[in-house]
């Protein structure tokens, strides 16, 4: 019997909801599993014939030592996703690859560590987080009138030594909030709505994460088409040469004049509502098993 590995964070050890539902889900398909904290030293990570990279939501302001992580563990056992996808996904900067592919993505303006804190958007609504980020953490929605608190996340962002990101506040996510189209195995699985996140006026959030609404949601064409591209843009990036495709990935949508725009693309420890999407555990669980021969 295979045995395989959730990696998850010390603070959701025993996993969230979701997980708890991908495990039952993999045990069903005849697997041996359980959870373990990802920084974890006692973790024989040699002993699993995989890792599925899942909760590990608390990596941001370790983001060498995730990597560092992920890749002695690949040198042991198969690790899913696998380092390059991992190393890609954590960087928000990949918008510009998906941007140079001709992938529509929210417009973005990045401040890397020693530049100005002036940037482009401060007349506007938008939104400041470092580009190395999860679950909404150092994140601000900002309008025409916070041009200090704007400046200032960028300065608080860069004296950690990371890079700022500044897109223009979308405001049709407060309507129809975001589309989440989550892959498994390369193959539209199932589309979730976000809820907005993110209040005019609130300060950082200061958590694991930020709770979100999420609601069952059938993805348009113009959506899928979409994921479908920024999925193929991921596919022919140089170091993706004969890969498999991501076991799992979530493409955040949110709409535009122009129509849909990629918001983020997720490889690394999305949620992918596998609890609110009926048999899509199984589904993820028979990829898994595919991958293992």
């Amino acid at each position: 019997m295979h045995r395989i590995a959730i990696a998850t964070a010390a603070e959701v050890s025993t996993l969230d909801d979701e997980g708890r539902h991908l495990l039952a889900a993999l045990v069903d398909a005849g697997l041996e599993v359980e959870p373990a904290v990802w920084d974890d030293a006692d973790v024989d990570w040699s002993s699993y014939d995989a890792v599925v990279v899942r909760s590990t939501w608390d990596y941001p302001r370790r983001l060498t030592e995730f990597l560092d992580w992920a890749a002695r563990v690949a040198e042991r056992t198969l690790l899913l996703n696998d380092v390059a996808l991992l190393t890609w996904t954590t960087d928000k900067r990949y918008l510009l690859d998906l941007e140079r592919a001709g992938v529509p993505v929210v417009p973005s303006v990045f401040l890397e560590p020693g530049q100005p804190t002036e940037h482009p958007l401060l007349g506007l609504e938008h939104v400041v987080k470092p580009t190395v980020s999860a679950g909404s953490i150092d994140t601000l929605r900002l309008g025409p009138d916070d041009p200090d608190r704007s400046r200032g996340l960028v300065e608080a962002i860069h004296a950690t030594g990371r890079t700022a990101m500044v897109q223009p506040y979308l405001a049709d996510v407060d309507v129809s909030g975001e589309t989440a189209l989550v892959y498994l195995d390369g193959v539209l699985s199932h589309a979730m709505r976000k809820g907005a996140l993110l209040e005019a006026g609130a300060e950082l959030h200061d958590g694991l994460y930020a709770q979100e609404q999420i609601d069952p949601r059938d993805a348009t064409p113009e959506e899928a088409a979409v994921g479908e591209a920024a999925l193929a843009a991921v596919a022919a990036l140089p170091e993706r040469a004969g890969a498999l495709p991501p076991l799992y990935a979530r493409v955040d949508l949110l709409g535009s004049p122009e129509g849909p725009v990629v918001l983020e693309v997720e490889l690394a420890e999305p949620s992918l509502f596998l609890d609110l999407a009926p048999g899509s555990a199984q589904r993820f669980a028979e990829a898994v098993r595919r991958r293992l021969g």
